[in-house]
């Protein structure tokens, strides 16, 4: 009897041991959108845009209402959640501008300091979260906006199997509509939606791997809802009709405010962005249409999240992000707390965490969620959530941002450092510190720094020893710096600058409206 119990016991030993098959391994579905706004979904309370299959995925999964990007523009966003280490580790700071306009050797802007260098790709040595699940036999895709890189630094060169449009530019370089001019997508007729192309070859892709009950990993990464700003002609008129339903074409209050350094849009009543991001939702419907017809949605987790804030403040303009303050490439709530979204099937359910999460934590979720080894070598800056998605509470921790440049909408170098409510500002150019609660003060207009001195100073030191630990670049002084240049331009802004700014949104709520060009699905 006794041999029989030993045999039981050592047959259990090898079963538990044994390595998924690979209808037991979860696939991944990762939704990495371009400059959304955490306010920009239907259930996060847009009244203008609408996303229902956006909120169908927030609906099914858990929603981090404290999930951030790593940075407030988008290349270090996207090598953090590829690398799970922050972006001042990897020495990628800032957007990789293609002609190295934002590196200190080729700073043309009057600012008071010079921007920190950094690197201009992400490097081959980094094991990124695709070669990791490639070494456990997933095949891997990616499918649009890289920004990481070009030629020899592309998704091709970083795990994945197939790359379907990543390449090195930032923005699609033939707009929203084919023809596309990437050399890493075919083209399509002349007019095609560049999201529905995305979408398309992701839920083929879902489609091809579920016959084959092959193992997944799917990054769809899209291009939208970054500048320019464009959508069909048929997608701006239902969204012009909308807003005149809405009353939101008979705004008498100013549609943007000057915050500090640049103009600020205060209201979401733009119908070609809404047209944007309706073609954004239909492409993501496209992909969990997929997933259920090829029954793969029962063991798939889906991902969905921002790379940083809504533009609410240069480039398009086109999004407000209140009740947050600021917007892509600014240092508040706006700028860097995003949709953070995971759907577990089996797991979650709906609901929402206050947990404190980022663009690291993706890394080793997945990892955990797949049942592979942590490589905490890797994945330095990153927590594995699975603790929190299976409702085991919630873990105090320490977040950091650190920004050493310029943003184009009007952010400043700076650091942060997030501990709880409590988030603490800290400014190149003058060495000043701003301390919000943003529990109490999302809008961080109270900045509480004069009335908490020892809690700046607890939390400026913990900054400054994360500072050293991640060996961070830093800005320096600008010896050709004009002051009276500067307020010239800042004057220039309030008598010109928002007076046209005005006049330009409101012609886009003009039933009559035409861009320049003519409507951009209609181009040959």
């Amino acid at each position: 009897m006794l041999n029989h119990l030993r045999l039981a016991a050592g047959l259990l030993s090898v079963l538990f041991t044994l390595p998924l098959s690979a209808a037991e391994k979860p696939n991944f579905v990762f939704i990495l959108v371009d400059d959304l706004g955490k306010e920009d979904m239907s259930i996060e309370g847009s009244e203008f845009y609408e996303t229902p299959h956006i909120d169908s995925i927030a609906e099914k999964g858990l929603r981090f209402e404290r999930g951030y990007s790593a940075c407030q523009v988008c290349s270090p966003s996207r090598a953090a959640i590829q690398t799970g280490k922050t972006p001042a580790r990897v020495k990628i700071t800032d957007y990789i501008a293609v002609g190295r306009q934002n590196q200190p050797d080729k700073w043309k802007r009057n600012t008071k300091l010079m921007p920190a260098e950094y690197e201009p790709e992400l490097p081959l040595s980094e094991v990124t979260i695709a070669e990791s699940l490639k070494e456990h036999g997933y095949k891997t895709f990616f499918a649009g906006k890289w920004h990481l890189g070009g030629e020899g630094y592309t998704p091709s060169e970083q795990g994945y199997d197939i790359n379907q449009g990543g390449f090195h530019f930032g923005t699609p370089p033939g707009g929203f509509h084919a023809p596309y001019r990437n050399p890493k997508l075919s083209d399509d007729p002349p007019g095609t939606e560049l999201p529905q192309r995305l979408g398309k070859e992701t839920a083929n892709f879902v489609r091809d791997q579920a016959a084959a009950d092959q193992p997944f990993f799917a990054m769809l990464s899209f291009y939208s809802v970054h500048a320019p700003i464009q959508c069909s002609r048929e997608r701006f008129e239902k969204f012009q009709a909308k807003a005149e339903e809405m009353g939101l074409t008979k705004r008498t209050e100013s549609r943007f405010l000057i915050d500090r350094t640049k103009e600020v849009r205060q209201v979401q009543d733009h119908p070609v962005y809404a047209g944007m991001m309706a073609a954004l939702d239909d492409a993501v419907g496209q992909v969990l249409t997929a997933l259920e017809e090829s029954g793969a949605a029962k063991n798939t987790v889906v991902i969905f999240t921002s790379d940083n804030g809504g533009v609410s403040s240069g480039d398009g303009f086109a999004t407000s992000c209140l009740p947050m303050r600021g917007g892509k490439g600014r240092q508040w709530e706006g700028g860097i707390r995003q949709p953070y979204y995971i759907h577990w099937p089996g797991v979650t359910s709906g609901g929402t965490t206050d947990q404190l999460a980022t663009g690291m934590d993706f890394y080793p979720t997945i990892l955990d969620i797949a049942g592979i080894p942590l490589k905490p070598d890797q994945h330095k800056d990153g927590i594995s959530l699975v603790p929190v998605l299976k409702g085991n509470g919630e873990k105090e921790r320490s977040l950091f941002w650190h920004y050493p440049h310029y943003g184009n909408q009007g952010g400043e170098p700076s650091s942060i450092v997030m501990q709880g409510d409590w988030k603490l500002i800290h400014y190149f150019e003058d060495d000043r510190n701003e301390l919000y609660n943003v529990a109490e003060d999302i809008g961080e207009q109270n900045d509480l720094s004069e009335k908490h001195p020892d809690r700046v100073e607890t939390m400026l030191a913990d900054l400054k020893q994360w500072q050293k630990d991640v060996d961070a670049s830093y800005p320096t002084r600008n010896q050709d710096y004009n002051e009276a240049a500067d307020a010239r331009s800042m004057q220039n802004l309030k008598e010109k600058g928002v007076p046209n700014r005005e006049r330009e949104h409101a012609q886009y709520l003009k039933p009559d409206f035409t861009p320049r060009g003519g409507w951009w699905d209609e181009r040959k």
